[in-house]
């Protein structure tokens, strides 16, 4: 049974305050942290805690620097590696709460390659990550605009999240959502993050799920698959969803992902038992 309302939480980051959320449930038996995608923020992940809360999970997520409610000039990261410590900073925390459970990392898009990261540094601090539609290997996006004098406008467009039109009415209607245009800043830094984790290489023995949605027309599915073979270790697991867009946790299938997450979770922590 969940919390009829999430609870606010506040982290001192690398460049100030990162506004942080958590879904609890009465006696949870396992802990998930959510890294949000650019541009967007933890408050629209209130619908997959909810699942994950009925799965026995409390559930905790902060807005990236520069994010949602959190400290910082709007979505400039230009370097990746003090957000992945941030990230720690959750992880810590959602640790302190839940003594001795099994945290999984769970990361969308951006926030994939940010849990990427993370779970080469810090896999000790986890039982598995989960890892949806994830920056990885090389984006076109990302190179395209870097090659131009001036970045041209580039909003992100709500018809390429979801099957679901609601979704994308949502999200063109969110005051916290970033609407603007990309960052040189930024997409030097995605391009840099990226290279980090292909030069870092194999997660190893740790659990991770690769989940990515066959029309996902912002982080497509070719490239994100080549960074992927980079990560990947003998504890890899990949499933990829036909006609899905990029927000496969908001999409028509949501309930099929995320009984896919969850089963996974339930059989790496049958294993450690």
């Amino acid at each position: 049974m969940s919390d009829d309302a999430s609870t606010d939480f506040t982290l001192t980051g690398h460049a100030g305050a990162l506004m942080g959320r958590s879904w609890l449930t009465q006696h949870p038996r396992w802990v998930a942290v959510i890294a949000h995608g650019y541009g967007e923020h933890t408050g629209r992940y209130d619908w997959v805690a909810a699942r994950l809360n009925a799965a026995g999970a409390s559930v905790h997520a902060a807005d990236h620097v520069g994010h949602g409610r959190s400290d910082g000039q709007r979505v400039l990261i230009g370097d990746y590696e003090p957000v992945v410590e941030d990230l720690h900073l959750v992880v810590q925390h959602a640790a302190a709460q839940h003594p001795g459970l099994p945290i999984v990392l769970i990361g969308h898009s951006m926030g994939g390659l940010i849990a990427a990261r993370y779970t080469q540094l810090h896999a000790d601090a986890l039982v598995a990550t989960v890892l949806s539609g994830p920056v990885l290997g090389s984006w076109g996006t990302v190179d395209q605009l870097l090659e131009f004098e001036e970045i041209p406008s580039t909003p992100i467009d709500p018809a390429t999240l979801s099957r679901d039109p609601a979704v994308g009415v949502d999200y063109a209607e969110d005051p916290l959502v970033w609407h603007g245009d990309f960052l040189r800043p930024t997409l030097e830094g995605l391009q840099q993050a990226m290279r980090a984790v292909t030069d870092a290489g194999s997660v190893g023995e740790h659990p991770l799920l690769y989940l990515h949605g066959e029309d996902d027309r912002l982080v497509p599915l070719p490239a994100s698959w080549e960074g992927l073979l980079e990560l990947r270790g003998p504890r890899t697991f990949t499933k990829t969803y036909p006609g899905a867009q990029h927000e496969i946790f908001n999409e028509t299938n949501r309930d099929e992902v995320l009984a896919d997450v969850i089963g996974f979770v339930e059989g790496v922590i049958s294993v450690r038992r």
